[in-house]
Parts: C-alpha cells; structure tokens; sequence
C-alpha cells in the first residue's frame, strides 16, 4: 500500500500535472481521479468553453493510457461507436472492424447531443466491459473508462440521458468558473490544449491496476459504514426526494470514498470521505435535481445537513 499511499507518490504528481494545464480546480482533479482509481466512470457537465474535454484529455495521458474520441452528435449510429462487420470479398466471410470503444478511456465528448439511441450503445460496455455484436461478446481493454461530457439540458439540441445510463456513472462533476487568479493566469498565459502535446504518462496500465486493487482493500470502519447507511435511509424517507438512493448507490459511495482517500494518501476511509465525494456520486441519483446540477448539488447538502457525522 506503501506506493499508493505516500503523499509524495506518483498520484500526487498526476495531480500536480492535471492542476497545471486545468487551473485552479484541484479538487475537482482529485474527485475525477478517484472516480477512476475506483474503476468508475466518469460524467463531467458544464457550460461549453469550461475546459471538460481538456480535463478528460489530460487525465487519459497522465494516466498512460490508450485514448479515443468521439464527437457525439444527432447523427451519430451505434455503428460508429462500437464498430461493424464487413464483407471481405477475397476471404469470403465477414470481418469485424473494431470501433472506437475499443480502447482503454474513451472520451464520449457532448454525450447528450446524440440520440438516446447512440447514446444506449454504450449501456453494455460501462457495466459489462464488452459489446455484444452479431451474437459475440467481444471482451474491451483493461482497464476501460468512459469520459463523458455534456451540456447543461437547457441548451439547444441536447438529449437528456436516462436514470438507466446516469447510474452507470459513479460521478458527475461540474467545473464551475475558475477564480480570478486562475482565470487571469488562463488569459496571459499558454493555450492550455497546446499543453496537452507536452504532457507525458505518469502512470502506466499495470501501475494504475496495482492501485485500483490497492483501493479495493482500503479499511473502512464500523462508524464510517453506519453513516453511509444513515444517509441511505435519510435519502429514502426525505419527502421531496423520491426515489431514494439505491443499494448499488450505497456501494458506488463506498468505492469512491476508498479510491479518495487514496488520493488523500491514506489507507483507511474517514467520514470527510464520505462527504467529499457523496454530491458527486449522489447528486445524479438523487430523485430531485437528476438532471440539475445545481438542484442536485442542493439536495446532497441538505442530506449531509441532515445527517449527524458519527
């Protein structure tokens, strides 16, 4: 545990290097970094112009892993995400031609401006890591992320996902404005996406497998685990909340309170765990303000209001 625990160790570096192209959001690096320690995946909402897709970009290098695209749009087929067999000619037979899913993070970039039927193409793939096509299950890579960024829904042309999809999200995370200082270090400063063809790996695929299991194990205490029950159940009987928060909710805590306090650079979890990551992995499940940010980060702060830390 010693190599992903210690503060001075490669997970704060990547930190370090995210904070530096995407300014002045260091703990929202921290949570998208532990949405991904706890092999979760990823939903990053905002206005347009907030820096998702570069944070999503940046994360996938630093990590040193494969990375692909895809611009969804109104258009887009369930083809063109996880590819289709073609008829060869020469061999006589189908070929199967893999698509962009077939990689290790995928950045679904303005997921909500394809059709919910693109949109379903990726059900299987987050909560099985495979895609069954032409009666095959073809196994993806290990590991597998989805990076998905949308708009907010009021804008024009936009899908909202299903309650089926947005569960398949362990966190959505919203960037916010920068703050003056970081804002005025944008304005002078480089462009940050050239940045991104200066980074380099600090991670690789075995190393990020050997934390992720690290994670797993992370020591959670009695306490700790009544007050995510305590929230549960807070959630179920609040009146303006229907319906309440899930068992797999209630699990989808307990991972990325571990994979955070990784990141914090300890090997047990605490109750601030929990707060710290419970808007982000509650707020999108939550039967008020599903598809509100904002509405939804209120609700999850009325809850831990609510509930009496142990």
């Amino acid at each position: 545990m010693a190599s992903v625990l210690n503060p001075n160790n490669k997970l704060s570096d990547t930190i370090d290097l995210v904070s530096g192209i995407v300014l002045g959001k260091r703990t929202v690096i921290e949570l998208a970094l532990a949405c991904l320690l706890a092999r979760g995946h990823l939903l990053i909402e905002d206005l347009p112009g907030m820096g998702k897709t570069t944070l999503a970009h940046a994360l996938a290098i630093a990590l040193g892993l494969r990375f692909q695209r895809v611009q969804f749009t109104s258009d887009l087929l369930p083809a063109d995400i996880l590819g289709l067999s073609i008829y060869d000619r020469e061999q006589g037979e189908f070929r199967f031609h893999p698509g962009p899913i077939f990689t290790q993070v995928l950045l679904a970039d303005e997921i909500n401006r394809a059709t919910p039927k693109a949109q379903s193409a990726l059900l299987e793939a987050m909560e099985e890591q495979q895609v069954t096509l032409d009666g095959e299950a073809r196994p993806l890579p290990e590991p597998f992320f989805v990076i998905a960024t949308q708009n907010p829904l009021q804008q024009l042309g936009t899908f909202a996902l299903p309650e089926s999809q947005l569960d398949r999200f362990l966190m959505r995370l919203s960037l916010g404005y920068p703050d003056a200082a970081a804002e005025r270090a944008l304005l002078v400063g480089q462009d940050r996406r050239s940045l991104l063809g200066e980074t380099r790996a600090l991670i690789d695929a075995s190393e990020l497998s050997s934390m992720q299991q690290s994670v797993e194990i992370l020591h959670v205490a009695p306490p700790v685990l009544d007050y995510v029950q305590a929230l549960l159940h807070a959630s179920r009987h609040a009146e303006h909340l229907r319906p309440g928060l899930s068992p797999r909710a209630g699990l989808a805590l307990i991972r990325a309170s571990r994979a955070f306090a990784a990141v914090r650079g300890r090997d047990y979890v605490v109750p601030e765990d929990v707060q710290a990551v419970f808007p982000a992995v509650a707020g999108h499940r939550l039967g008020t303000g599903g598809d509100d940010p904002l509405s939804a980060a209120a609700a999850a702060q009325w809850m831990l209001e609510q509930v009496a830390l142990p």
